[in-house]
C-alpha cells in the first residue's frame, strides 16, 4: 500500500508537468523552447558537432603545420578534418545563433548548401545563414514555427525611416528601411495577406513625421480610412494623373533647394530647412496602366512617365514610392518593365501565375521562384522578401486589422505634415459637429479635372 501512495505522490506531479510542458509546446511555444527546446538543443549541438559537420561536408583537411604538431606533439597518428571554429553561441526566445569561423577552403555558400541537412541533424524546425563578415557566417536556428503565430520583437530598430513590418523565418524582425530601399514593389493575389502587409506597413510609417501619399483607384476602399494621417490622397485614374503631376513639381522645387544649400539629399539638409520625406503608396498598380479610350492612354503614359521619373530621381528629394499589385508583367503595357527596374526591394507574396513571380523576384534573386510558388494557400502573410543585393528570405505579417490601422492613423493625426504642392489632394476628414460621414467628401475638387 505505501508504495501505491508513493507511486501516487511522485507519479501524479510528473504526469501534471508532462502535461504542462505538452500543452506549452502547442499552445506557448516560446516557454516550451526556453524550457526545454533550448537546453535540449545546446547538448545535442555540443555533442555532434565535429561529426555533423563532418558527415555534412563541412570540413577541410588540416594544414601541413597543424598536421605536423599533431602527431609530433600530441602524439596521435590519425589526423582530424577541420570543422569550421565556433565563436559564439547564444540562445534566444526563438532558437540559437551560432557564429562560425570559416576555415580555409570552406565558403558560406558550402554552409548554405548544407542549411537542410544540419536541421535534421540539430533537431530544429530551420536554420538560415548569415554573413556577418568575411570570414564568419551565423547558424539562426529556430526552434519551432514562427510562422504559427507571429510576435514581433520588442526591440523596434532605429532610424528615420524605419519601420518593422513583418518576422523572417530565423525570428528576426524584417525592417522597411527607406534610407536603404528606397522603392519597393509588393505583389501578392487576392487573399494572400497584401493587403495586411500595407496595414502594417502605414501603420508603422504613421508613427513617423512622414508625409503619407495614397493613390488608390479602387475608390478608396483601402486607403480611405487611413485619411486623417494622409496628406494626399487620389481615388480615380484623373486624380492619381494630377497627383502625380504635383509630386514631380514638389520634387524638383527640392531639387532647387538642394542646389541653393549645395547639397545632394534632403538628409544633408539643415534640420529647421528640411522637408518632410514623402512615402507614396499605390494601392493597385493596374489600375494606373488600364485604357479604354486614346485619351485614356494618353493619360497613362504621363502617369507611368512620372511614376518612373521619381523612381529615378525622387530619393535625394526625400520622396519614396511602395506600388503595390495583385500581378505584374510586360503585358501591362509600355513602361512596365522600366518602372519594375526602378523598385529596388521586391515582396512577393503568394501569385496566381509564375510570371508575376518571376516579375517579382526573378531578376534578383532566381532561386526564390520556387519559394514564392510553394507558398501555401491556407496561410496568407507569407511572402518572400529580397532586393538587387540577391538576399532574400520568407517572412510572414502579423495579424493586424483595418480598424486598428485606421485607430492607429487616427491617434496620429497631428504628425501629418502640410505640403502646400499637395494641398488640393489633401483629404477633407467628415464633419465632428455631427454630420453624416457618408455625406461628406474626403476628397476636395482636383483643379486638373475640374
Amino acid at each position: 500500500m505505501t508504495d501505491i501512495s508513493t507511486l501516487w505522490e511522485v507519479g501524479l506531479p510528473l504526469a501534471g508537468a508532462a502535461g504542462g510542458l505538452g500543452y506549452a509546446k502547442v499552445r506557448a511555444p516560446r516557454v516550451f523552447w526556453s524550457l526545454v527546446g533550448l537546453p535540449v538543443t545546446r547538448v545535442r549541438f555540443s555533442m555532434t558537432y565535429h561529426a555533423t559537420m563532418d558527415v555534412c561536408g563541412l570540413t577541410v583537411q588540416p594544414s601541413r603545420l597543424r598536421a605536423f604538431m599533431v602527431r609530433t606533439i600530441a602524439r596521435r597518428p590519425d589526423v582530424q578534418p577541420v570543422p569550421p571554429k565556433v565563436r559564439r553561441v547564444r540562445g534566444t526566445s526563438t532558437g540559437l545563433r551560432v557564429t562560425l569561423r570559416l576555415p580555409a577552403g570552406l565558403e558560406p555558400a558550402d554552409v548554405m548548401a548544407a542549411s537542410e541537412r544540419l536541421r535534421h541533424a540539430w533537431g530544429v524546425h530551420s536554420v538560415n545563414v548569415t554573413v556577418t563578415k568575411p570570414g564568419f557566417v551565423e547558424l539562426r536556428m529556430t526552434g519551432y514555427d514562427v510562422f504559427r503565430k507571429v510576435r514581433m520583437p520588442r526591440r523596434r530598430p532605429k532610424g528615420p525611416m524605419t519601420v518593422p513590418v513583418a518576422l523572417r523565418e530565423d525570428g528576426t524582425a524584417f525592417v522597411r528601411d527607406y534610407l536603404k530601399v528606397p522603392h519597393a514593389l509588393p505583389l501578392g493575389a487576392n487573399q494572400t495577406g497584401k493587403s495586411m502587409y500595407q496595414r502594417n506597413l502605414i501603420a508603422g510609417l504613421a508613427r513617423l513625421p512622414v508625409a503619407l501619399v495614397g493613390i488608390d483607384c479602387k475608390r478608396g476602399v483601402e486607403h480611405r480610412p487611413y485619411a486623417p494621417r494622409l496628406s494626399a490622397l487620389a481615388t480615380t485614374p484623373e486624380e492619381a494623373d494630377g497627383l502625380l503631376n504635383a509630386l514631380v513639381g514638389e520634387m524638383e522645387d527640392r531639387f532647387d533647394l538642394l542646389s541653393d544649400h549645395a547639397v545632394a539629399d534632403v538628409w544633408d539638409l539643415p534640420e529647421d530647412i528640411r522637408p518632410a520625406p514623402v512615402v507614396v503608396l499605390v494601392d493597385e498598380v493596374a489600375e494606373l496602366f488600364l485604357t479604354a479610350t486614346k485619351k485614356d492612354e494618353e493619360r497613362r503614359d504621363r502617369m507611368v512617365t512620372q511614376l518612373i521619373r521619381l523612381g529615378q530621381l525622387a530619393r535625394a528629394a526625400g520622396i519614396f514610392l511602395e506600388v503595390c499589385g495583385q500581378r505584374f508583367g510586360s503585358d501591362l503595357g509600355k513602361g512596365a518593365t522600366a518602372l519594375r527596374a526602378q523598385l529596388t526591394g521586391r515582396t512577393v507574396h503568394r501569385v496566381n501565375d509564375k510570371q508575376t513571380a518571376e516579375m517579382g523576384v526573378g531578376d534578383i534573386a532566381p532561386d526564390a521562384v520556387v519559394t514564392v510558388l510553394a507558398i501555401p494557400p491556407d496561410r496568407p502573410g507569407i511572402a518572400v522578401a529580397g532586393d538587387t543585393s540577391g538576399g532574400w528570405s520568407r517572412i510572414r505579417t502579423p495579424v493586424l486589422t483595418a480598424a486598428e490601422a485606421a485607430g492607429v492613423c487616427a491617434a496620429h493625426a497631428h504628425l501629418t505634415p502640410d505640403i502646400p504642392a499637395l494641398a488640393a489632394y489633401r483629404p477633407i476628414l467628415p464633419d465632428r459637429n455631427g454630420a453624416d460621414p457618408e455625406s461628406v467628401s474626403l476628397l476636395k475638387p482636383n483643379p486638373a479635372t475640374a
